[in-house]
């Protein structure tokens, strides 16, 4: 076992981990964070896409032990204490990018770090920046468009 200290959506956490224990277990199952979702387990899929330091990670991909000392932030983390939704994903609502659910978390995610490193990006640079976020559901038109709108809105 092997301690660890992080922060999680603003609030300090320390467990003893199992060294072997990946992110996306500690944030679900020790923490109890379970917006992140488990989706292949071989870094495919990008459903368990969260930050860590600003950097948009899969959480299948990383061990907890490798996190010791990182701030993180899950897609909990984006509304605002009162419940008022990150225009990210108001953007994802109004848009209905939603289909089953499964994949949006993960994409609400790699769209927040998408927008950061480019603010006005265009429909390629969109899909580009989605690709290795997989929904299972849809066309990913209405992603796309959740993004653009997201963009509008200063997200």
């Amino acid at each position: 076992m092997r301690t660890i200290n992080v922060s999680v959506n603003g609030k300090q956490y320390s467990h003893e981990v199992e060294p072997r224990m990946l992110l996306i277990h500690y944030l679900r199952e020790v923490i109890g964070l379970t917006g992140t979702h488990m989706g292949c387990e071989t870094s495919l899929c990008g459903a368990c896409t969260i930050e860590v330091d600003g950097k948009a990670v899969k959480s299948c991909t990383m061990f907890a032990v490798q996190a010791d000392g990182a701030k993180i932030l899950t897609v909990e983390g984006l509304a605002a204490p009162d419940g008022t939704l990150h225009p990210i994903q108001e953007a994802y609502w109004t848009e209905h990018a939603l289909q089953c659910g499964f994949c949006t978390p993960g994409m609400i995610m790699i769209t927040k770090q998408i927008l950061e490193r480019n603010p006005n990006p265009t429909e390629h640079e969109i899909r580009e920046g989605l690709d290795g976020n997989l929904c299972r559901c849809t066309g990913y038109q209405h992603i796309v468009n959740a993004v653009r709108t997201a963009a509008k809105a200063g997200a």
